[in-house]
């Protein structure tokens, strides 16, 4: 078993970046060639002659190239948040570029690509470990070949530094001219890392201790922002994916706690003996877009338009998505909880459709109340004759049963699905010293996949909740809990602990996805609906039509480039400026001309006038600029595809057509018209060159 360097010093040398372990003397050194980014091993640990200056790092984030450059991503500081079955994990905190050139002139456009990695990518929540393979969940680590190198048992959708570990991995595979073959010598160096939610909490509940910990994996393939990646894509992968796994690790020697001695039927109830064995006991839930083709196209409107292609287009793609997640996790119950009503239900409608085309002779199932005709929609096989039967639809309408703040009703939601929670169990496994891995004694055999609009909100809410429930039916058969009995009604510490663990996960993955923290997290905190949390909310949303409009762009090309959907070294862009605004400058000047409107009209209303001065100057001043400026914004909202920040490096298609439209509109303006139509003789379209870029698919 090839573990990674738990530390690595770098000498820095004109001609080489030189890679080696100070506690490791005899493996092999890794040598970045200066300037070509040759990657090659030495056996013999040759440090260059002149060396500018040795670092000492904590692991290769990995290797990417640019427009002009390329450029090593080293870790450089990282943070240990715990240890998760005697293992260390880390955050990473900071990380370096080390370029293969030392440039003498600069570019504007190298100089945004780094500016964006190091702004959206290097300051997210990533972790990693030397000993542990934080991609899989334990169940699926259970069955892995712990003889493998750690980054051949990682998990392709969570390696999130996969694409650009993509030279070392090149290299191990097949080598090159000067090192043909296989190098397994480049194990140690390959670091997989997750982004997402890493908490370890050591505690104790009834006076046993154990280890709660939280993981959400975030999933490399169409990663990206709110409104710029919805759906699924032609490979199946389906928008803001997240796998959430909830452990619970009794005995855990690695923090010197006691606990309970476990035995093969979880109800001895002995605590603290002799030789215990440590348990890991794991729930999985996943999250992610519906899966079909649907886009909603912001364009300064505070709801966006809601655009779906037809189901049948949606159907090879949707089944490459079931069978992976069958394949991974067994049956899929597939939970819908956007709205039956308004906009939100051509979503609802579009989901339906789906499921019933993949499954035999689908059965359905409406319940109703006073509240709502369609409290649940169900949707079931008749039979078990091919995969797809193994997809359990269940909607709930969410947002009609719990209006008024009546939080609890959300609990019918657990209560419909009782039967399949009861049925699908959770994974326990007993950690073999002997042979470094887990024995597996439970396993869950299927899997909840919840979904909303963002896949945020309400998605949270529900997740905790299934949690909650799995959690209390672990502690009642550990023995810790009596039946019929909640871990909330009999320790308030544990219960605080886990009602924060779980809003802490939500605003990490609403951050990752929206840009702010998730809504009604005082649901999760504190267990209901407050006024408090309701304007809290408010202001998430003012802060999500900001973020969503205008700053969206660029984090979304931050993804693109760290995650390999966009390649700027094989772009085919020639001399053209990337980011370049293309706009035509009466179009670029227009926000700038409605903020001087507004500044002279506040300047007219608050400047102190002169005793018998005229009035009728300043007024008509006045006038003047308030129609200028009411003009302006009404220019702006109703051009609004014109004043949102796009993603430059992938546009998509959707975007491209309504910016065109949007220029073709006001060309016929009457005011603006002749004036738009001039300058677009030079209008470049260079911006939307790439937009083929976006449909290759991440290696």
């Amino acid at each position: 078993m090839t573990l990674p360097f738990r530390d690595i010093n770098v000498h820095v040398a004109a001609d080489s970046y030189t890679f080696a372990s100070p506690s490791s003397p005899n493996a092999p050194t890794l040598i970045i060639d200066r300037p070509t980014g040759d990657v090659r091993l030495s056996e013999a640990a040759p440090f260059p002659k002149r060396v500018s200056r040795v670092s000492s790092i904590s692991g290769i984030l990995g290797f990417i190239r640019l427009r002009l450059d390329k450029y090593a991503i080293v870790i450089t500081k990282a943070q240990p948040m715990g240890r998760l079955k005697g293992h260390m994990v880390y955050k990473v905190i900071s990380t370096d570029f080390l370029p293969m050139r030392e440039r003498q002139i600069r570019d504007p456009d190298e100089d945004q690509f780094l500016s964006l990695l190091k702004t959206y990518i290097m300051k997210g929540p990533m972790y990693f470990s030397y000993g542990i393979d934080l991609t899989n969940s334990f169940q699926r680590q259970a069955s892995a070949d712990i003889s493998n190198p750690l980054w051949m048992r990682a998990d392709d959708r969570f390696f999130w530094n996969r694409f650009v570990q993509s030279d070392l991995i090149n290299f191990r595979q097949s080598g090159n001219r000067s090192q043909p073959g296989s190098q397994p010598g480049v194990d140690p160096y390959i670091l997989p890392v997750v982004w997402g939610t890493l908490e370890i909490r050591p505690t104790t509940f009834k006076n046993t201790p154990l280890t709660i910990v939280l993981i959400t994996r975030k999933a490399r393939h169409r990663a990206g922002t709110r409104y710029f990646t919805r759906g699924i894509d032609e490979e199946g992968h389906a928008a803001n994916y997240n796998e959430t796994e909830q452990i619970v690790v009794l005995n855990d020697t690695g923090r010197g706690l006691g606990g309970y001695a476990g035995s093969s039927d979880m109800q001895s109830g002995k605590y603290g003996a002799e030789g215990a064995e440590m348990q890991v006991l794991s729930y999985v839930q996943t999250r992610g877009s519906v899966p079909v083709y649907w886009a909603e196209i912001n364009a300064l409107k505070y709801t966006p338009k809601l655009q779906i292609r037809g189901i049948e287009t949606a159907l090879p793609a949707a089944k490459k998505h079931f069978d992976e997640q069958i394949r991974i996790y067994g049956d899929n119950y597939l939970v819908n909880l956007v709205n039956q009503k308004g906009r939100e239900k051509r979503i609802k409608d579009a989901y339906e459709q789906m499921v019933q085309m993949l499954v035999s002779s689908p059965s359905e199932k409406v319940k109703g109340d006073m509240i709502s005709d369609e409290k649940f929609h169900i949707i079931e096989p008749s039979s078990s004759k091919q995969e797809y039967d193994r997809l359990h639809y269940v909607y709930f309408d969410y947002h009609h049963e719990t209006k008024g703040l009546q939080m609890h009703r959300a609990m019918l939601l657990v209560e419909q699905l009782q039967d399949a929670l009861i049925a699908q169990q959770y994974f326990r496994g007993v950690d073999m010293p002997a042979n470094g891995g887990l024995e597996t004694r439970n396993h869950q055999t299927s899997v909840v996949r919840t979904n909303c609009m963002d896949s945020l909100d309400r998605t949270n809410v529900v997740q905790s909740m299934l949690a909650r429930w799995t959690l209390d039916r672990m502690f009642t058969d550990l023995g810790l809990l009596q039946r019929g009995e909640t871990f909330a009604a009999v320790d308030p510490a544990f219960e605080f602990l886990f009602r924060n663990l779980w809003a802490d996960n939500a605003d990490t993955v609403s951050n990752s996805y929206a840009g702010t923290g998730a809504m009604k997290t005082d649901i999760t905190r504190t267990g209901k609906r407050t006024k408090a949390g309701t304007l809290a909310d408010g202001n998430i949303a003012v802060t999500r039509y900001y973020l969503n409009n205008f700053r969206d762009g660029p984090r979304q090309d931050a993804f693109d480039l760290f995650l390999g959907a966009y390649e700027p070294a094989t772009a085919n862009i020639g001399s053209s400026l990337v980011f370049a605004d293309r706009r035509p400058i009466l179009i670029q000047s227009i926000p700038y001309i409605f903020a001087f409107s507004l500044f002279f009209v506040l300047v007219s209303l608050f400047t102190k006038r002169q005793p018998g001065s005229a009035t009728w100057t300043i007024r008509l001043f006045m006038l003047f600029w308030f129609v200028v400026a009411g003009w302006t914004f009404n220019f702006i909202i109703n051009n609004g595809m014109l004043f949102v920040n796009w993603p430059k490096l992938n546009p998509r298609p959707w975007a491209t057509e309504g910016y065109q439209d949007a220029i073709t509109k006001v060309r016929k303006d009457a005011l603006l018209g002749p004036f738009v139509a001039r300058h677009e003789r030079g209008l470049s379209t260079a911006r939307y060159l790439n937009a083929e870029e976006g449909k290759k698919r991440i290696e």
